[in-house]
């Protein structure tokens, strides 16, 4: 049965590719065996399956079946026929170091049936590809290119680089759910449709992940439209078809061994006044015990730290730390040698969430609990990377609470069940971007331009009147002399309606394209200055001063100067260093993880006093007996001193005084940091609008404490029983407007917007400098209502940043009483 499936799905392919996979694999997998017929008859796909069940040879070999065909019937030709793009780097030179087994097979099984033919050309074009590589990509263009969105945006954006893409037949869209809920992905369905602009006939597009929902809306985003133009008129009507995406569901549950390990048998009283002593022991315990470990942290600081800490522990250097700031040529290097199975054990950042090929890793720990459970299911993926195998994970906690969600990430990562991504809309800085890169390549007529934009899945509701807004600043209407960069980008010939070039606009946008912020990273050299190691964070930097000593990528460096655009270090293995810090790392977890959290909560309340309760959360969520006792006595430790519980259903506000007997109220929910965001600006602009008071508050995942004085407990938790669903947006809208949250994300939008454009190729805007222009600007643009940067702030705010969805369907839900809202009052804190 199964070599009958076997020769049913290869049979459409060309007899050299038939002949190499049979002799390479026992089986097609499901992914392939549903995957091929449909590329195969040039249908568009969206394959959702776990990770290592072959999904790059799912998109690749009847991709690669209808290159070879070309190529036999044709011969060579200097184009590029099929187009791959992952949004990352690592995994681009993964694909490329993949293919080329199966390239090289092929062509062998070709030449023993005396089929002698070209050769297939595979290159990797990203930000790190050399010059020379690049200049020899136009000489002679590969078949198969591999890149990122950013680089395919600088070929597109080149007069003499985009002819090479003019003949695309295949576009391959890998991990495709890192990209489609957020302004990367939206940056990228752009790219797609001015390559389907440039290409004329229609490609098919083939998108991939392990970890996608829903699925429709991701065929979508993927597929895009198609604008037909329903009368001769270049002005008339046209009618939009959505592309149809076929979409492929073998599933992301794959069989995992997964189990959450308390560092220590009472969490609640540790040994040295720190779990994390512990935390290494066990994490050595567990390397020493297989042959490749990979670890995850949630970020770079933590990695740092354990990647020391393991290598002390153990004498020797068994650990290496991977993150976004360690050097290309050392994850590069890094990622060869546990490719190879040289390298005991690896920390990593989610530089090693995705996709890579990691067959000699047996086991995956994860320190604290991941902010997701797509994010779970990703990481422990990276074990046991081969179809059928099983992969292992162990999950170590910080903190009780910290168990707390683990217990219910893990129950989740069983069920499969990922929170749903939202995928942005109408993001205008990317707009007004990409706006001046297509009219820097061509003269566009207006109509033309905004009906090819809202082809991408992400405009297709564009409204005409902000379109038209963001050509207005692009073409001068804002234009001051206090601030040069408004100046005008293209030009807007209003008679003829027509968008041309300026001079500068083609420099201007290759110089700053991209989605991805400038967050003021400073490079780290060797004292030759030839070796790069990695990078520091501007604030870092600033703190530090020369001698000092710091640890990046399991090595202690010393400061040996700090020049304008890069430090300069030496070594200082074996003494005292610190570790550096890097706030782009924290984040927090999903509104829907908060929900599972909630619902796990209230189902384990339920268990608690059953003598099968330690049992039941073995088996549901996968503790160890330590951790299901430390997480039982958590629990009971809550009801006797807290007297609730909160849940998906109860939000509990609790009232003590603090250790000085001030007075303190804090708001306990499970839903996560970007839903207490929302609500703690909202309640903190009404109690300053009734009760004429500025209070101290922190957010966190877990709730919301208010510091105040002068005023009773009880008027503060009468506002928070009162704030509904009616006035939040307004309340939201009012106190983020003056945020520092609001600068930091203009300043990320007027950087996307070519607003703050840096001057000189390869050469860093200071931070200080960037962050005075951006308030500069700011401040000048705030007078104009519907200035597109301070418009898209806002949106971006409300609609992607700030779960301000999910927290009015929680008001409702207090409202219609779904929700309990339950006050506790205390002479102390509960656990």
């Amino acid at each position: 049965m199964q070599n009958s499936t076997k020769h049913n799905a290869l049979a459409q392919f060309h007899p050299a590719i038939r002949n190499w996979f049979s002799n390479q694999f026992e089986a097609p997998t499901p992914p392939q065996v549903m995957g091929w017929p449909v590329i195969h008859q040039r249908e568009n796909v969206l394959i959702l399956a776990p990770t290592g069940s072959g999904k790059t040879l799912a998109a690749f070999l009847e991709c690669l079946n209808q290159l070879l065909l070309k190529l036999t019937e044709a011969g060579d030709f200097n184009h590029v026929d099929i187009l791959y793009i992952s949004p990352m780097k690592a995994l681009n030179y993964d694909i490329e170091r993949n293919l080329e087994a199966p390239l090289k097979g092929i062509r062998a099984e070709a030449e023993k049936t005396g089929l002698v033919l070209p050769a297939i050309r595979a290159a990797v074009r990203t930000g790190d590809t050399p010059q020379k590589e690049r200049q020899r990509m136009l000489r002679q263009p590969p078949h198969i290119l591999i890149t990122t969105p950013e680089s395919l945006h600088l070929i597109l954006t080149s007069t003499r680089a985009r002819s090479m893409l003019n003949h695309v037949r295949f576009v391959i869209v890998d991990e495709i759910h890192a990209l489609s809920g957020n302004k990367r992905g939206t940056f990228l369905m752009l790219l797609l449709e001015r390559l389907q602009h440039l290409v004329h006939h229609p490609f098919t597009r083939i998108g991939l992940s392990a970890t996608q929902k829903p699925l429709d809306k991701i065929a979508e985003f993927l597929g895009g439209y198609q604008y037909l133009n329903l009368t001769k008129n270049p002005s008339g009507p046209v009618q939009f078809q959505e592309r149809p995406v076929h979409i492929i569901d073998a599933g992301i549950r794959k069989e995992m061994d997964l189990q959450i390990l308390s560092p220590v048998p009472d969490m609640a009283s540790l040994p040295d006044m720190s779990i994390w002593p512990s935390i290494y022991e066990t994490l050595l315990k567990q390397v020493k015990q297989h042959n490749s470990t990979l670890i995850f942290a949630n970020n770079r600081a933590t990695v740092e730290r354990i990647t020391a800490n393991i290598n002390e522990l153990a004498g020797e250097q068994i650990a290496r730390a991977h993150h976004g700031s360690v050097s290309k040529e050392i994850r590069q290097e890094i990622e060869l040698k546990l490719k190879a199975g040289e390298l005991p054990c690896l920390v990593a950042t989610a530089t090693m969430e995705l996709g890579i090929d990691m067959g000699a890793i047996d086991l995956v720990c994860q320190v604290e609990s991941p902010y997701s459970v797509a994010s779970g299911l990703q990481r422990v993926g990276r074990a046991g990377h081969l179809f059928g195998a099983k992969s292992k994970g162990r999950l170590l906690p910080k903190m009780r609470s910290d168990l707390l969600q683990m217990a219910a990430t893990a129950r989740s990562m069983t069920r499969g069940d990922v929170a749903p991504i939202k995928i942005p809309q109408n993001c205008l800085d990317v707009l007004a971007q990409q706006i001046v890169a297509m009219v820097a390549i061509q003269t566009w007529r207006v109509d033309d331009l905004f009906n090819t934009i809202r082809q991408a899945a992400p405009y297709q509701k564009l409204p005409r009147a902000q379109y038209l807004n963001v050509l207005e600043m692009l073409s001068g209407r804002y234009s001051v002399e206090a601030f040069r960069n408004l100046k005008p980008r293209i030009s807007w010939d209003r008679v003829n309606q027509k968008l041309l070039a300026l001079p500068g606009s083609q420099r201007t946008v290759i110089l700053n394209g991209g989605a991805i912020p400038e967050t003021g990273q400073y490079p780290v050299y060797l004292e030759s200055g030839l070796v790069k190691l990695g990078e520091l964070e501007e604030e870092f930097v600033y703190e530090a001063r020369l001698g000092d000593n710091f640890q990046l990528g399991t090595n202690t460096w010393k400061i040996a100067a700090i020049e304008a655009n890069r430090i300069i270090v030496r070594s200082a293995q074996g003494q005292p260093a610190k570790v550096p810090f890097w706030k782009g790392g924290i984040d927090g977890r999903d509104p829907e993880l908060g929900r599972q959290i909630g619902v796990f909560s209230r189902e384990f309340k339920q268990q608690l006093n059953s003598p099968t309760a330690a049992e039941w959360l073995q088996n549901e969520c996968h503790l160890d007996p330590e951790a299901a006792a430390n997480l039982t006595r958590f629990f009971q430790q809550q009801l006797q001193k807290g007297g609730l519980i909160p849940d998906d259903k109860t939000i509990v506000i609790e009232s003590f005084r603090d250790e000085m007997g001030d007075p303190r109220v804090v708001l306990l929910s499970p839903y996560g940091r970007r839903v207490h965001y929302a609500w703690r600006l909202a309640l903190v602009a009404e109690m300053r609008q009734r009760l004429n008071i500025e209070l101290e508050t922190i957010d966190s995942d877990s709730g919301i404490l208010f510091r105040f004085s002068g005023v009773s407990p009880q008027a503060i938790i009468e506002i928070i029983q009162q704030t509904t669903r009616h006035n939040i947006r307004a309340l939201v809208t009012q106190e983020i407007a003056n945020s520092a949250l609001f600068g930091l994300r203009f300043r990320y939008n007027a950087g996307r917007a070519l607003l703050l454009p840096r001057q000189l190729p390869g050469r860093r805007t200071p931070l200080w400098l960037l962050r005075m222009r951006s308030r500069d600007l700011l401040e000048i643009v705030r007078q104009y209502d519907s200035f597109p940067i301070v418009v898209e702030t806002y949106r971006e705010l409300l609609q992607d940043f700030l779960a301000l969805d999910e927290l009015k369907a929680i008001l409702s839900g207090i409202e219609k009483g779904s929700i309990q809202l339950k006050v506790v009052e205390k002479n102390f804190a509960s656990p």
